[in-house]
């Protein structure tokens, strides 16, 4: 008891004391001494800047000046401008009244008249120089205002708050009337309001009309589209009051409630936060650090902060007025108590003016923190922009090992998740500079009410701060195993996707299907613990203003400090406020902690390695006789690599010369086209180039767009150069099959163009690039006999004849027309000469060549022992056929997938824009949602949970605020007791916190994967035709930022909607139980509330959809371009690409940004209205007359109410944010339900298990189309390929030879007639049984990431020594052997570190490993040299002797030894025999296939033999 007393009387005197204090430290005579210092501080910077001009004037004389002066300028004034003359004359008017009265004023003043004459003369003086300042702004042409005048209205700002609050509390305390005095300080403080906005804006609003270099965009020189830009924003061009109240997107709203808005219809973005400029800007940024720093390798952490720097500044001087403001009601509520208790001695006037304290501290609070939320936003979204320029710069000159460590999936999402993270980072770090302000607030308010009582509140406080580091610690730790999780499934789905045709030829699927759902259960088990955490964090922050509560209200019951119903209500508001920082706290060290993950990450991935640009010296055409000369050459592609991959390369190319490249598979022929395009790393030597150059790569490279785009490649359309160069490419019939011809648009990477169609478009690219030097490589490999001739003449020879030319090429019969041919072996240049000296030379090359003649003799044995007179014949042909394409017509469908005739249906477009619902979301999207899991049982029990702890909490501050004394009266209880009610009541509120969010973590994990997975079944089922016309940007943009919307988000966000509404009935409630008055005003400014939700939500709805859409197209450019990244610095054309970047960022921030727009737009008027609504309470309050209400009851009704502006935005807030992310769910459902393929197995029509046993394949009548308003494919295909025997299949590219290879794999179904195989119709079986039991060689090899063993069995059914015995056979054996993990050696992303002929040879390992009954190659060997070609043809034939053989091929001996040739034709068969019964017929399609490939090489064969 003895201790109680002295803690009491220690804390009464030191509450008194501080109460007298409080006066002091804001008294009348400090403010004059800041006022006066603050004054001189600002005379004496003018003073400098004025002797400095001068200087600066006299050095330079005045001939500029007066030049100036001689032409008058018709500027244009704008309200910025006009605004600051009016306030400044304001501002000097109101001190020269204020001097002349200055004796007469009554109330707080400075008793030193020298003090107060001073300042008001200094005033008077610095607004007279302010005026002079404003007047020569137009002068000097400046188009912001000085830096010192901005610092000036700002200090005025401060200075004229701080003596409104001196006159408010000398009214408040003393009871007195607003005089004429304070008056004048209200106009004084409105002005000098008006002018720190005006100073935070910065522009002047001065228009010239005779522009210098001042008003010049920074963007040197490339900006006059950027300019346009800036003149089409509304934002852009808004006033200071649009500005504040959003306005500017008045005319936006209007148009999207009358219609949905699309894409061409959102405003663009200020040229401020257009990409192109962001882009730049942030390029100076690390070029600054860099030479700050004198690093090579600049910190991204200060670029960021540079870049950043002003915007976040502007953002935090109002994030930090909202704070401070925001604690004037706390302040404000136990002199309100105070007054209701003496209402009878006090007059309305001094009650009325608290009324107007709070409401003019809320109005400040609302406009100061939307300005903050909003310019934290568009901070993110020029950080986002300049983040994803960097990461897809890089990407374009990433070093190939570079490219390598990293995947594609990882690399995406850098783009999509870590720049997102960063963005959120901006958003939360307003939070830094808040947090101190508020928690210095909060104890200064609980200080002055509860005197000591404050300190303990700190330490609570403190307690509660404290428990959160380990708590993030750990959080981090999840956050990092969350994103590598996350990273290694993005990158196995990207691959999926990638290869989907290969897994379902294979069957597959299935197996990669169970591997993706392993990854997922990896995530989901971090994904599990981070929330659980998460549940456990929430706990602790809504339990902590209960724990802070009690603990002070404890130790002020111990040190004796009296707790009358004022303080406590004050005390109470004040722990509200504060729950909001510590609240903020875990979210703050949570995004610090994910943003520096996620900054590490980019910052990694900038630093990698890049392309060197000194790897190739370009030498001028005037200096040198040698377009490409390489002398003492040593390269290699892996650092790592302890031997070259080339070596000793000499070389030196004339201009003209047409250098043929031939050598076996892997012996370096595409590397030596790198190392001339500086692709490798190089190690010694010297690589020269002089002239333009275009490159063709083996595997083509197609991008998203129609033909002519692919061919024009960037560079303008001339009529006549395009129309010779797609004559000399061969595509003129090609185009004439499309409907909309060379418009017509390309799949995903060229999906729906044939192999040979692809290779010749960007033949085509290259031929109009009309370089100096080609490097072809291999580009005969994908068009058949005829095509490859006609491309060799008319392009090489033709086109091309005067250029020089690297190619490579496997076909012997185009290299005695090469000036040089070079014979690569292991890297080196063998043997280099003429086709003749070679033959000579009698080493290496004369094995290629030995087996080309093999292969023509075979063909010609059949020819001869078919017709003796054929070269006769074929002399005669050559003669009279004018037009070989006639015996062959082009048909109107492409040899892959067939799908040009679904194009011209649609215009040309195959891949249409991404599909995006309209109007509002539906109902059945909600309860998809929410009945995902147990049928949305648990939804009621988080409701009632949260229920529960609202009822409780009103229940607990209600009991406080009714049971503590008013006055000098006792307390209802003794004080003890009040506690031990008041803390069960908390803590039980506290644990029904826990329970609802462990319920939500729950219900929200469980939904999430669930979706996940029903939406990953959903694509892996679906037939090829929806991978063909959907790019897998649109895939991989749902299973990335989609579906971490509903893992971490979807659930909160949803639950928010539920628990902000039923926190903002349960503060009505509470306040219309004081005054049911305030639900007169309350129904009707609800009704407004929900108009302007349903004026809002058409338009934000929409910009939220296509901000989704446009999402999609980035990274689909981004996946493109990291593809084609060696064709893309092959052709110099990394700026166009990058422009086009930078253009795709501008589609997507112009919704999204207009769309954040909207929510405060919303958010604004909201909080106005709520503003309305308390001010009408508290007035009501003042007004009715003493005794009708309880004053306690009436101040815990404020204590509710100062929150209500926040509690009625965040409802609609939280509804509009839900309806945003709901979005997610809705793209998520869009693939959760698509049209399937046919059942993996039918367990009641199961084949054998050694079924095909003889491999016989019967079709009949077999027609196939794509879709039921498209004409048929095939058409009547009626024949039988008889087991264990060789069919070969040909026809001119288009004439559905593949088309009949999916049917037999029921990649498509056909739509009459049926296959059956081994009397089993393939339609009435499983696909897995189908497609398990047979076996296909692609055109397009696939190797997927992870070891050599994992790509030839994936499904791990064969042993080390089946598998040695596969690799020995396809002749990678001894390559295998030679890596240091043997069958455990790395196979990279896409098998890149393979060359695409050994890629080749382990599709074929994989079909040796398989055994099947029937093996179907379709362009099997097209990759592989003549001399491989061979031995693996004698494999096949030696393997598969007693297995059906189906081939599909170009090379003509090939299929010269099958059994049967079918030669189709407009998706008919037009021959069907064996080869010598074709032949016999002179005019059969196959005889004229046989006598352009015999025409083509009897010359080298004639040759050849000469040599012998």
């Amino acid at each position: 008891m003895v201790l109680a007393q002295i803690l009491s009387r220690v804390a009464s005197f030191s509450f008194l004391q501080f109460r007298v204090v409080w006066p002091e430290m804001i008294s009348p005579c400090l403010w004059e001494d800041a006022s006066i210092i603050l004054q001189l501080g600002f005379l004496a910077v003018l003073l400098f800047c004025l002797i400095k001009n001068n200087l600066n004037s006299f050095c330079k004389g005045r001939k500029k000046a007066r030049e100036v002066e001689k032409f008058p300028t018709d500027d244009k004034y704008g309200l910025s401008y006009k605004l600051s003359i009016i306030c400044s004359i304001l501002m000097l008017s109101t001190q020269v009244v204020t001097l002349l009265m200055w004796q007469t004023k009554t109330g707080p003043q400075c008793e030193s008249k020298l003090s107060v004459v001073s300042s008001r003369i200094m005033q008077i003086v610095s607004w007279l120089i302010t005026l002079i300042a404003l007047y020569k702004i137009r002068n000097r042409k400046r188009i912001k205002f000085p830096f010192i005048l901005r610092f000036w209205w700002t200090s005025s700002f401060l200075l004229s708050l701080a003596r409104a609050t001196i006159d408010a509390h000398f009214i408040i305390t003393n009871y007195v009337q607003l005089r004429w005095q304070e008056s004048v300080d209200v106009i004084i403080l409105l002005s000098s309001f008006c002018l720190l906005v005006l100073s935070i804006r910065g522009k002047t609003g001065v228009i010239f009309s005779n522009s210098d270099e001042i008003t010049e965009p920074l963007l040197n020189g490339k900006n006059e589209k950027l300019s346009e830009v800036k003149r089409d924003s509304p934002y852009g061009k808004a006033t200071l009051i649009q500005l504040v109240t959003f306005s500017w997107l008045n005319p936006l709203f209007e148009f999207g409630f009358k219609k949905p808005l699309d894409q061409d219809e959102v405003p663009d973005v200020d040229i401020r936060d257009s990409a192109g400029f962001l882009s730049q800007d942030f390029d100076q940024c690390l070029k600054y650090v860099k030479e700050r720093d004198g690093t090579e390798i600049p910190s991204i952490y200060k670029a960021i902060y540079i870049f950043a720097r002003k915007k976040a500044a502007i953002n935090a001087l109002f994030a930090i007025t909202s704070a401070g403001t925001s604690y004037v009601g706390p302040y404000l509520i136990n002199y309100f108590v105070t007054f209701l208790n003496e209402k009878k001695f006090r007059s309305l006037e001094s009650g009325y003016l608290l009324a107007l304290g709070f409401l003019g501290a809320k109005l400040v609070e609302t406009i100061a923190q939307r300005q903050w939320i909003f310019g934290a936003r568009q901070l993110g979204l020029r950080l986002r922009a300049a983040l994803i320029s960097q990461i897809y710069k890089k990407g374009l000159i990433l070093s190939s090992q570079s490219r390598q460590s990293r995947t594609s999936g990882e690399i995406m999402n850098y783009m999509s998740v870590d720049v997102q993270r960063i963005t959120d980072f901006i958003w939360y770090l307003n939070t830094i500079w808040m947090l101190p302000v508020q928690i210095s607030l909060a104890i200064f308010i609980l200080h002055m009410n509860l005197g000591n009582g404050a300190f303990v509140a700190l330490a609570a406080t403190s307690i509660v701060m404290a428990g959160n580091i380990p708590l993030t610690r750990v959080q981090k730790a999840y956050q990092t195993k969350i994103m590598d999780a996350k990273d290694d499934r993005m990158k196995a789905t990207s691959e999926v996707l990638r290869n989907m045709k290969t897994l379902k030829l294979q069957a597959w699927d299935s197996h990669y299907l169970q591997k993706l759902v392993s990854l997922r259960k990896t995530e989901h088990n971090w994904l599990w613990k981070a929330l659980r955490l998460s549940a456990l964090t929430a706990f602790i922050f809504w339990g902590s203003p209960t724990f802070i509560s009690v603990v002070t209200f404890g130790g002020c019951v111990l040190m004796g400090i009296p707790l009358t119903a004022g303080r406590v209500l004050s005390a109470l508001a004040t722990f509200r406020m504060l729950q909001d920082p510590i609240f903020n706290l875990p979210d703050l060290l949570n995004v610090i902690a994910q943003g520096k993950v996620s900054v590490e990450r980019i910052s990694s991935y900038l630093q990698e390695d890049e392309i060197k640009c000194d790897a190739v010296e370009f030498v001028p055409k005037d200096q040198t006789e040698f377009h490409v000369e390489i002398d003492g050459g040593k390269f290699r592609w892996d650092a790592e690599l302890r031997n070259p991959i080339l070596d000793d390369i000499e070389l030196k190319v004339k201009k003209g010369m047409k250098v043929a490249i031939c050598g076996t598979v892997g012996s370096g022929k595409s590397s030596l086209l790198s190392c001339i395009l500086g692709e490798m790393q190089k190690l010694s030597g010297t690589v020269k180039i002089s002239g333009s150059k275009a490159y063709v790569p083996q595997s083509p490279w197609i991008l998203t767009g129609n033909i002519r785009e692919n061919i024009l490649f960037g560079n303008p359309y001339e009529s006549d150069k395009y129309d010779r160069t797609i004559e000399a490419c061969a595509l003129i019939k090609d185009f004439e099959l499309f409907g909309a011809g060379d418009l017509t648009e390309i799949g995903e990477r060229g999906i729906n163009m044939s192999g040979g169609q692809k290779q010749r478009i960007q033949i085509a690219r290259a031929v109009y690039q009309d370089a100096d030097i080609y490097l072809l490589d291999d580009p005969f490999s994908a068009v058949d006999a005829h095509t490859g001739t006609q491309l060799f003449q008319d392009c090489l020879m033709g086109i091309l004849k005067d250029k020089t030319i690297l190619y490579v090429t496997h076909q012997v019969e185009f290299l005695p027309a090469a000036d040089l041919i070079l014979v690569m072996q292991n890297g080196k240049i063998a043997q280099a000469g003429s086709f003749e000296e070679l033959l000579k030379q009698n080493i290496g090359f004369e094995v290629l060549v030995g087996a080309h003649s093999q292969a023509l003799e075979s063909v010609l044995t059949v020819e001869s022992s078919s017709r003796t007179s054929e070269y006769t014949a074929v002399e005669n042909e050559t003669d009279t056929e004018t037009n070989p394409n006639q015996e062959f017509p082009h048909t109107k469908q492409d040899s892959e997938h067939n799908l040009c005739v679904e194009i011209t249906e649609k215009e040309g477009r195959l891949v249409q824009d991404e599909e995006r619902e309209k109007g509002s979301i539906g109902r059945e999207v909600y309860m998809s949602y929410l009945t995902t899991v147990k049928r949305g049982a648990l939804v009621p029990i988080i409701l009632l949970a949260q229920s529960s702890f609202q009822v409780l909490q009103v229940a607990s501050n209600y009991w406080m605020a009714w049971a503590c004394p008013t006055g000098g009266e006792e307390p209802v209880a003794g004080m003890h007791f009040i506690l031990l009610i008041y803390t069960i009541l908390a803590v039980g509120s506290a644990f029904c916190v826990l329970l609802r969010a462990s319920l939500v973590a729950i219900a929200g994990l469980l939904t999430s994967e669930k979706l996940f997975s029903n939406m990953l079944n959903s694509v892996l089922r679906a037939p090829m035709s929806f991978f063909d016309s959907t790019p897998a940007g649109r895939i991989l943009n749902r299973v990335s930022t989609d579906q971490s919307v509903l893992d971490l988000e979807m659930a909160n966000k949803l639950g928010w909607c539920a628990f902000s509404i039923i926190q903002l009935l349960g503060t009505i409630a509470v306040m219309s139980q004081v005054a049911w008055e305030v639900f007169l005003i309350f129904i009707p400014v609800t009704a407004i509330c929900i108009w302007y939700q349903q004026y809002y939500i058409p338009t934000a709805r929409e910009l939220a959809r296509l901000a989704g859409v446009q999402r999609a197209p980035i990274l689909h450019h981004f996946a493109e371009s990291l593809s084609g990244a060696a064709t893309i610095r092959a052709f110099d054309q990394q700026e166009r690409f990058t422009d086009a970047n930078l253009c795709l960022i501008d589609n997507h921030s112009r919704p999204w940004f207009h769309n954040v727009s909207a929510m405060e737009w919303l958010s604004f008027r909201l909080n106005q209205l709520s503003n309305f609504v308390f001010a009408f309470s508290l007035v009501l309050l003042v007004t009715l007359p003493e005794g009708i209400i309880n004053p306690s009851i009436a101040g815990l009704a404020v204590t509710y109410g100062i929150n209500l502006n926040v509690l009625q935005a965040s409802v609609i807030w939280n509804i509009c944010n839900a309806e945003n992310k709901m979005i997610s769910v809705e793209r998520i459902l869009q693939y959760s339900n698509l049209a399937s393929e046919a059942p993996l197995v039918i367990e009641d029509s199961r084949p054998p298990a050694n079924w095909p046993d003889i491999g016989n394949i019967c079709f009949t009548n077999l027609q196939i189309r794509y879709a039921e308003h498209l004409p048929s494919v095939l058409r009547n295909i009626t024949c039988t390929f008889p087991g264990r025997k060789k069919v070969g299949v040909v026809g001119r590219t288009g004439s559905g030879k593949s088309t009949l290879i999916q049917a037999i794999f029921r990649i498509v179904e056909p739509r009459e007639g049926s296959i059956i195989i081994d009397d089993v119709d393939i339609s009435k079986i499983g696909l897995h049984d189908l497609r398990s039991r047979l076996s296909i060689i692609p055109q397009d090899p696939t190797m997927f990431e992870g070891t050599v063993r994992g790509n030839l069995d994936p499904l791990e059914k064969y042993s080390d020594i089946e598998i040695w015995e596969a690799l020995d056979k396809c002749q990678l054996g001894d390559i295998v052997r030679q890596k240091p993990d043997k069958l455990e050696s790395t196979v990279v992303e896409n098998g890149e570190n393979w060359s695409v002929g050994q890629r080749q040879l382990f599709c074929l390992g994989r079909a040796l490993l398989k055994k099947s009954s029937i093996l179907v190659l379709d362009e099997a060997t097209a990759s592989v040299d003549s001399a491989t070609d061979e031995v693996l043809q004698k494999i096949i034939s030696q393997e598969f002797k007693d297995r059906t053989v189906v081939t599909i091929a170009h090379r003509i001996h090939t299929v010269i030894d099958s059994d049967l040739v079918l030669v189709l034709s407009d998706g008919r068969i037009a021959e069907y025999d064996t080869p010598a019964k074709l032949l016999e017929r002179e005019n059969s399609f196959f005889s004229k296939l046989i006598k352009e490939y015999s025409m083509r090489s009897q010359s080298f064969n004639n040759i050849h033999k000469l040599q012998f």
